[in-house]
C-alpha cells in the first residue's frame, strides 16, 4: 500500500488514549513508508495524527474545504495540502488518493466519512479495504447498530464484511495489508 486515508476527530476527546492512538497510527504509517491522507486539519486528533507522521519522516497529504481552511484550522506544515470547495469534494479526493481507509475515534464527521466510503464499497464504486479501529470499545454501539440492521433485513450480511475491525492501533495496518493483498482495487472514477 502506498497511501491510507484516516478519518478521525477534529477534537481531542476526553481520553488521552485517543491522542496516543492517533500519534501511534501516524508514526506507524511513516515507518512503513505509507503516505497519510486525511482531512487536512491542524487541530484535535487530526493534528496529532499528522504531526506524528511528519515527525517520523512521513509524507502527509491533507484535503480541506476552503471554508474550514479559512477558519485557520488548515495544517500548513504538510507535504501537500489540497483546498477544495465542498465536503463531498474532500471525500472524493481522499478516496482517489488512497489505497485503503481507517476510522479512528471521532464524531459526526468521522461517522459521515466512514458510512459514505462503506456505501461506495457496497455500490462497488471501489473495493479498497476499510478498517474501523474500535479503541477501548469506542465503536461498540455502532458495530451493534450494523449487526441490528443486518438482523432486521435492512443490511445484507455480506456488507458487514466490508468493515474490518481492529481493537488496537498496532493491528489495524496489518489487517489492511492482509485484506488488500487478497483483492484487486477497482477504479474510483465513478465516485
Amino acid at each position: 500500500m502506498k497511501a491510507i486515508t484516516v478519518f478521525l476527530g477534529a477534537s481531542h476527546g476526553n481520553d488521552p488514549a485517543y491522542s496516543e492512538c492517533a500519534r501511534e497510527v501516524g508514526r506507524s504509517l511513516a515507518q512503513r513508508g505509507i503516505t497519510l491522507v486525511y482531512g487536512g486539519g491542524r487541530v484535535g486528533l487530526m493534528g496529532q495524527l499528522a504531526d506524528a507522521a511528519l515527525a517520523a519522516g512521513g509524507k502527509v497529504i491533507g484535503v480541506i474545504p476552503h471554508f474550514l481552511a479559512d477558519k485557520e484550522v488548515a495544517h500548513t506544515g504538510l507535504t501537500e495540502l489540497h483546498l477544495v470547495e465542498t465536503m463531498h469534494e474532500r471525500k472524493a479526493m481522499m478516496a482517489q488518493l488512497t489505497d485503503a481507509f481507517v476510522a479512528l475515534p471521532g464524531g459526526f464527521g468521522t461517522l459521515d466519512e466512514l458510512c459514505e466510503i462503506l456505501t461506495w464499497a457496497q455500490l462497488k464504486l471501489h473495493n479498497k479495504p476499510i478498517a474501523l479501529l474500535n479503541l477501548d470499545g469506542y465503536y461498540d454501539n455502532l458495530i451493534q447498530f450494523f449487526k441490528g440492521a443486518t438482523a432486521s433485513g435492512l443490511l445484507a450480511p455480506q456488507y458487514l464484511e466490508l468493515l474490518l475491525i481492529a481493537t488496537q492501533s498496532n493491528q489495524v495496518l496489518d489487517l489492511l495489508d492482509r485484506h488488500r493483498a487478497a483483492a484487486p482495487i477497482a477504479d474510483t472514477d465513478k465516485i
